[in-house]
């Protein structure tokens, strides 16, 4: 249904572009964006994903997902600790459907990804300079974790939760899964 209004969209941008009542540097932007919306919600969800902090040994992660919370919340994510400042980095390509901040979560950034998953950064201290709208590459550095929101001021982390299909989803495996498919292309790997 998504993908339909995009095409839709697109299909009207590209008859006003055509009928000479926009020029491109009006429709172009939007039609780009539009296309690569449609690409992402086409694609695979991914099966594994890297960790988004520099430096967080995979080792040092740890589920939390469906903790309690305050005012009877579960976890819906997975904190990952580290010092205040540190980069955290987009797991996927996507583009930003949000920046902003919440009571909760903070100073946060949205990430459409591939499958139309959604990857919720939160909790950080600052933004990589990044907009709603701007497309973003894996690894790329979105921003760097703090203690905004409702995060203990002397507990640097970053809150990541993904949300598939209108609901939230246990990032941790896919992070486990993606520590190991690297560490098996990694130079040098033990042949299996």
């Amino acid at each position: 249904m998504r993908v339909l209004a995009v095409v839709r969209g697109t299909l009207f941008g590209t008859a006003l572009l055509a009928a000479g009542i926009v020029g491109w540097g009006t429709v172009g932007p939007a039609l780009e964006r539009a296309g690569w919306r449609a690409e992402l919600l086409r694609s695979e969800p991914p099966s594994a994903l890297p960790v988004p902090v520099d430096g967080v040994d995979p080792s040092d992660l740890g589920d939390t997902w469906g903790d309690a919370r305050s005012g009877g919340r579960s976890h819906e994510g997975i904190d990952i600790f580290a010092r205040r400042r540190t980069p955290v980095r987009s797991t996927t390509p996507g583009i930003v459907v949000r920046r902003g901040e919440n009571p909760l979560g903070g100073r946060t950034v949205s990430i459409l990804g591939p499958g139309g998953w959604r990857h919720y950064y939160a909790h950080l201290q600052g933004y990589a300079g990044h907009s709603t709208g701007d497309r973003v590459a894996a690894g790329e550095v979105i921003g760097f974790v703090g203690t905004s929101g409702n995060a203990p001021a002397d507990a640097p982390h970053l809150h990541y939760g993904i949300y598939a299909g209108g609901g939230p989803r246990n990032p941790y495996p896919l992070l486990v899964a993606g520590t190991a498919a690297a560490e098996a292309e990694s130079p040098g790997a033990a042949a299996p």
